[in-house]
């Protein structure tokens, strides 16, 4: 599997305007970039077969969903083998809460980004869901008190 993809100028160009309107039509994005409709068509094909694109969605607003308690995880496992690595990640993929999972090479084995109602629904959720992910050994828990920066890719083109 190819790990990266030479992006030339229109490319670039494409992936800008897709991460500030993903909804755009192929003639407006072809305006927009500079080339004709029929070779702007080929170039966003290309750029989702080579998984370059992987989807599409629509961005919420988690605040106005009522998501408004964000909690970072640490999480300690009992064993760091291959099958009990494997098991923690499948598991985490399967929880909606967790926003984010990331394995991390230092004094814990992942941090956690998740998003509940509320405090009283994060404890409910520590407890009931990440406590009892497979090999969890221990966890610490670091409340948000504000986002000073959170940007998709895209947002850092």
């Amino acid at each position: 599997m190819e790990k990266t993809f030479d992006l030339d100028r229109f490319d670039q160009a494409i992936l800008t305007v897709l991460g500030e309107d993903g909804r755009i039509s192929i003639t407006d994005l072809a305006k927009r970039i500079g080339l004709s409709k029929s070779p702007t068509q080929a170039r966003l094909k290309r750029l989702e077969e080579k998984n370059v694109i992987l989807g599409y969605r629509a961005m919420l607003d988690p605040i106005r969903l009522g998501l408004d308690h964000v909690a970072f995880v640490e999480v300690r496992l009992d064993d760091t083998r291959e099958a009990a690595l494997d098991a923690f990640n499948q598991a985490v993929l399967r929880v909606p809460q967790i926003e984010q999972a990331h394995m991390i090479a230092g004094n814990f084995d992942y941090l956690l980004k998740v998003r509940t109602p509320d405090m009283a629904s994060y404890r409910a959720f520590l407890g009931d869901t990440i406590s009892t992910l497979p090999h969890v050994a221990s966890t610490s828990t670091y409340v948000a008190m504000e986002a000073v920066k959170e940007v998709m890719l895209s947002d850092t083109q």
